[in-house]
């Protein structure tokens, strides 16, 4: 099982203003929750650990968990609100975002309501985002990655989300600390830009694994894919698609990447250390065509495993089953 911790919180999506306001839809999202969704609708076994509120969207939120086989075995509920995102869309896809957070549920996880221990068939565990460097729950989730490290799959996503954490360069120095902890980093070129200005995108994925990680990734949109592992360097492309938005690409990403891995029994840390070229390019290609599909929706939508590999099948002639 892979256990996913972090935010959970509702997208409102906001249309062009008319005389009288704007046209919005109200939608779930949160990075890690993205990423628990699509885990669970690409079949493979995850659970939730965070604290949803117990107001109207709060149990939305749960029960749009519960409708993609997600555990919630490890979610809290409290009278705190729901965070609330508001995503306007830029003419080339690429949404913009406003938060809105006072005393929220989704960061009030602390490291005392942490369970106790985890069952061993939790294999790995995935956390992402803004959560990652907002109080309480940055250190819950930091104490749980360093307490679980080495036993279980660590995998990391900064994707940084500069209006809620802050001060960057404290966001900068608690994910390098998260880095000695974790075996996989997805990342984009994005986070890269906003963590460390302009950098040449190898060098920064091969420093990143110098700090602990045994395979960084980093998505750069229409330009592909590029993987550090071992002394290697990988580059994939992206499917050629007609983009709707963008929304949920990189959580459906992670989130496929795992799947692959899951399903091919290898998420494992020793396993993972000892990937293949062959095998790394197989998850890239896997999670690249789960992420692109969710491009041609609006929102957040991760696809099923069954769509994952028609979407391959029709591009490549090949299966790409996870």
């Amino acid at each position: 099982m892979i256990l996913v911790s972090g935010e959970a919180l509702m997208d409102l999506f906001i249309g062009t203003a008319t005389t009288t306001g704007f046209p919005a839809e109200a939608v779930a999202g949160g990075s890690p929750f993205n990423v628990a969704i699509g885990l669970g609708r690409l079949g493979r076994p995850a659970a939730f650990l965070s604290t949803l509120s117990e107001d109207a969207f709060g149990t939305f939120l749960a029960e749009k968990l519960a409708e993609s086989g997600v555990s919630s075995a490890y979610i809290q509920r409290l009278p705190n609100v729901t965070t609330l995102s508001v995503v306007a869309t830029s003419p080339d896809g690429q949404p913009q975002y406003s938060f809105y957070a006072p005393n929220s549920a989704d960061r009030a996880l602390t490291p005392e309501a942490l369970p106790a221990e985890l069952p061993a068939d939790v294999n790995a565990i995935a956390a992402s985002s803004y959560a990652l460097g907002v109080e309480p729950i940055a250190s819950a989730i930091e104490t749980l990655l360093r307490r679980e490290a080495g036993s279980r799959v660590i995998s990391l996503d900064p994707n940084v989300r500069p209006r809620v954490v802050g001060d960057l360069n404290a966001y900068r120095g608690r994910f390098e600390r998260l880095l000695a902890y974790a075996d996989i980093v997805k990342a984009s070129d994005e986070d890269i830009e906003l963590l460390y200005g302009a950098h040449d995108l190898a060098s920064a994925a091969q420093t990143w694994l110098r700090h602990g990680p045994k395979l960084v990734i980093l998505t750069r949109g229409e330009k592909g894919l590029l993987a550090a592992f071992e002394d290697k360097v990988l580059e994939r492309p992206a499917p050629k698609i007609d983009v709707v938005d963008t929304v949920g690409a990189g959580d459906t990403f992670h989130a496929g990447l795992l799947a692959w891995l899951d399903a091919n029994g290898v998420l494992t840390p020793r396993n993972v250390a000892g990937l293949s070229e062959a095998q790394v390019t197989a998850a890239l290609d896997f999670a690249a065509a789960a992420a692109a599909i969710v491009c041609t929706r609006r929102g957040a939508n991760p696809p099923s495993s069954d769509e994952v590999e028609r979407f391959m099948s029709e591009r490549t002639g090949t299966e790409g089953r996870a």
